[in-house]
């Protein structure tokens, strides 16, 4: 089977390569998201922009992605992962520099649309990555992957710290599509996925991959003939509610548009609270302002972006603590304990405490609400069998992005009405969010990728290098 040669093979020249190429797609991604809480203050002032029309800057960029998100997956099940994220990442690049020249704000508000369809097929970089490392070092190279987003954070952050002030915002949008422009010249030495092509029925095309890892591995390949897994239709929406996968299923979506819902929201609240000073102070300075215009604004200043730096930095302890935790509890506490520690900071918010107080607040909070998002992705992946995996991750980026839709609306908006209910919201969002990680019926800890949902393939791998008795083997 290709989880044995693949194993057989093991980590090495072949994965680091991989490890680089798909770290570029998440930076292009990451830095695509951390431009919003850059450029929704700046056009704000610059075209006297209503909050909900700053709302709506940002909401129309995840209605892209959550429009795409499945479809991204359904095409990467049915024709290819490969297919999927080269065509995906290809439109992000042209809709992306393209919005650079927007003249109006509805035009604008097309283009960023546009750039969101694009980033909805980023995330199955994740499904052709995951699908090429041994078990032992899966969860360990998926959380690596995410020092890649970390990374995007931080360079948009100092990229707007030079662009902005002197080229002003195009500029940025131009220049924050580097990095895909980097992948798109690398992703055509991708392979196709070996167990897509296996399930495709395409035996020949995956043993030639596979020859190819061993051969810049410097790793015997195995011997024997390589196991044809039974032909299944994919990417069907319907194979997500099989009586097997139902509830996980249901409790990943809520899981996913939490940790979004979540991120986004104290991504654009962090602009919001420095530019204020701390909870107190929005919640006195709103009920001075209620008398002026509600154009009113406020440029970011060089300690805005110093402070924003600083709690953007806070993504790559999270990867560590995460990387710490996931082999030691598992997929399901590491989520649940994310949720927790992000619940008790936002709560802790509500006293009147300095800007230095708030700053390491959100640097915990922010840390724990990645280290979640990142055990999320590693955990979809191997809980889903070959034939969905694509479509499993892409309906969850999906509803991920169903929450990262609604946040502006309560980070921004709201914000104005009430900051100790919009705290709440959040808080109250991820208590739940811990509960639902507690509940899912399956621990993937330990457990081989699935190559077939049908029960006499869907044990196959379990017991594969290590595994502590006691964990469910569903």
């Amino acid at each position: 089977m290709v989880e044995d040669a693949v194993e057989a093979i093991g980590f090495g020249k072949f994965q680091w390569k991989l490890s680089v190429i798909t770290g570029l797609a998440w930076m292009a991604d990451a830095m695509e998201m951390m431009i919003l809480s850059i450029l929704a203050p700046q056009l704000h002032c610059e075209w006297r922009l209503p909050s909900w029309q700053v709302a709506l800057l940002t909401s129309v960029v995840f209605v892209g992605m959550m429009s795409s998100s499945t479809l991204w997956g359904n095409i990467s099940d049915q024709y290819g992962r490969k297919t999927g994220l080269k065509i995906s990442v290809l439109w992000t690049l042209y809709y992306g520099i393209l919005s650079g020249f927007a003249p109006i704000y509805s035009w604008i508000l097309v283009l960023r649309g546009l750039v969101g369809f694009g980033i909805g097929g980023v995330p199955q970089s994740v499904t052709l990555y995951a699908e090429f490392l041994p078990m032992k070092a899966r969860a360990k190279c998926i959380l690596l992957i995410e020092v890649f987003w970390a990374l995007g954070t931080v360079f948009e952050v100092l990229l707007a710290v030079v662009v902005m002030p002197t080229l002003g915002w195009r500029w940025l949008l131009i220049l924050s599509a580097l990095p895909l422009l980097l992948f798109a010249g690398l992703c055509f030495w991708l392979p196709e996925s070996a167990r897509y092509d296996v399930l495709s029925g395409n035996q020949e095309k995956a043993l030639a991959t596979l020859k190819r890892i061993a051969t810049e591995n410097g790793a015997p390949m195995p011997l024997g003939k390589l196991v044809i897994s039974r032909q299944e239709d994919r990417g069907k929406m319907r194979d997500l509610f099989t009586p097997h996968f139902r509830w996980t299923t249901l409790l990943l979506w809520f899981i996913w548009f939490s940790n979004a819902f979540s991120y986004y929201g104290l991504v654009l609240l962090t602009t919001e609270l420095f530019q204020a000073g701390d909870v107190c102070s929005i919640s006195s300075r709103r009920q001075e302002v209620k008398a002026k215009c509600s154009l009113t604004c406020e440029y970011l200043t060089e300690e805005d972006y110093t402070d924003l730096l600083w709690t953007t930095l806070s993504e790559f302890p999270g990867v560590l603590v995460t990387l710490w935790i996931i082999d030691r509890i598992g997929r399901k506490k590491t989520m649940a304990l994310s949720f927790l520690v992000f619940s008790f900071c936002s709560l802790l918010l509500f006293l009147c405490i300095g800007r230095n107080v708030l700053t390491v607040l959100l640097f915990i909070a922010r840390a724990f609400i990645s280290g979640g998002f990142q055990a999320a992705y590693v955990y979809t992946p191997e809980v889903y069998p070959t034939a969905t995996r694509a479509l499993g991750l892409g309906t969850c980026s999906g509803m991920a992005r169903v929450g990262a839709l609604i946040t502006p609306f309560i980070a921004q908006v709201m914000l104005e009405s009430s900051v100790y209910l919009t705290l709440v919201v959040y808080s109250g969002c991820c208590l739940l969010a811990a509960l639902a990680s507690c509940f899912l019926p399956i621990e993937t800890k330990g457990r081989g990728l699935q190559e077939s949902s049908h029960k006499e393939w869907g044990q196959e791998m379990v017991g594969r290098g290590s595994h502590s008795p006691g964990e469910s083997q569903e």
